[in-house]
């Protein structure tokens, strides 16, 4: 397997410690990427040569939140057919369905424990996007851990 490309662009830096040490312990060959806002996503973004595989959006962040994060990606050339997962500790309806709407392909409420985010980011990383995005709806948006 290449080596998988990810974005996490989240303000919390524990959460984003959290994170890279789950990513490490699966042992999929990655390269991570790190921002603390969606405007310094956008800037990572640009400076990359590849379009990360799978980018996770936290959404309540300062400068630029993780839903006109999201909006701006999808703007983008590349970000057209990115994999974009949510990944916050709100679960309300309204993000969930504002972040739907806008063309997000899962949305992960933020586990709290080691083995729940493990669990979670093995089953993001291990779905087939091809065929998810063919039945992609509202019943199998939400990640069910």
């Amino acid at each position: 397997m290449k080596e998988l490309r990810i974005l996490l662009v989240d303000d919390d830096e524990d959460d984003r410690e959290f994170f890279a040490e789950a990513l490490k312990a699966i042992q999929i060959k990655t390269k991570l990427y790190l921002a603390k806002h969606g405007q310094e996503g956008l800037e990572v973004l640009s400076s990359l040569n590849d379009f990360p595989d799978l980018i996770f959006l936290d959404l309540n962040m300062p400068i630029m939140n993780g839903l006109q994060c999201l909006e701006k990606i999808r703007a983008m050339e590349k970000g057209q057919n990115a994999i974009i997962a949510i990944y916050s500790t709100s679960a309300s309806n309204r993000d969930i369905e504002a972040t739907f709407l806008k063309g997000a392909n899962v949305y992960i409420k933020k586990p709290l424990c080691f083995e729940e985010l493990k669990s979670a980011l093995k089953q993001v990383i291990k779905t087939n996007w091809d065929v998810q995005m063919e039945h992609l709806g509202r019943e199998n948006y939400l990640l069910k851990l």
